[in-house]
């Protein structure tokens, strides 16, 4: 199966992957992944890629688009994948599909996590990041034993400004701007199904499990 999730920063996308492509027994493939692996590895467009950032610019979408074509030509996703942070926009989309279809492997089904907004700010708002490991805590969902202090390590929680409420409500409004479309282009393709993230991990999870089961997996 070859399928895509989208959904809006903090609706659970990267712990839903992990669980949706291990039932389906194909790879997860994010761009994050994609992106360190080939500017690691200095490959040709991950030398293009970093030249880029090392400016403080976006990396344009050729490059993005031909870090993930090469990563869908590996043969471990010969029989489906999962790609999660990919596309992002509906120019990245339109080339996804017309790179599929060349190879014959178009999009069997697109998942939406569906979240509201509050929601969103609650779970990202709420995380505390250990100063010296690093470790990620949450107020509400995994509290440390002693406010502020890590039980890792000890060390000091803090809150990074990207998990800011209002730094969350500008992702969110960027997210609908240009993330968001994706949504009505996958729907007018007849492949969009949404999912309630709202509730514990394991109730999305089957409710995802769920859905997939009208595709025959």
């Amino acid at each position: 199966m070859r399928l895509v999730l989208v959904g809006p920063p903090g609706a659970g996308k990267g712990t839903q992957a992990e669980f949706i492509s291990a039932h389906l027994g194909v790879p997860k493939i994010s761009t994050g992944d994609i992106f360190r692996a080939n500017v690691s590895q200095g490959t040709p467009l991950g030398q293009q890629a970093r030249a880029y950032m090392d400016a403080g610019d976006l990396v344009p979408d050729e490059i993005t688009v031909g870090m993930v074509q090469d990563r869908l030509a590996e043969d471990d996703a010969g029989k489906g994948f999962l790609l999660d942070g990919f596309p992002r926009t509906v120019p990245q989309a339109s080339t996804l599909d017309d790179l599929l279809l060349q190879a014959g492997t178009p999009l069997d089904v697109v998942l939406e996590l569906v979240v509201d907004d509050d929601e969103v700010v609650r779970r990202l708002s709420g995380r505390r990041t250990c100063r010296n490991c690093g470790h990620i805590w949450h107020i509400d969902f995994d509290p440390p034993s002693t406010e502020g202090i890590c039980d890792s390590c000890g060390g000091e929680l803090f809150q990074r400004d990207d998990d800011k409420p209002d730094t969350i409500r500008h992702r969110l409004e960027v997210y609908y701007e240009q993330t968001s479309p994706l949504v009505g282009y996958y729907a007018e393709q007849g492949i969009l199904v949404g999912i309630d993230a709202m509730g514990p991990v394991d109730d999305v999870t089957g409710r995802a499990i769920d859905a997939l089961r009208r595709y025959g997996q």
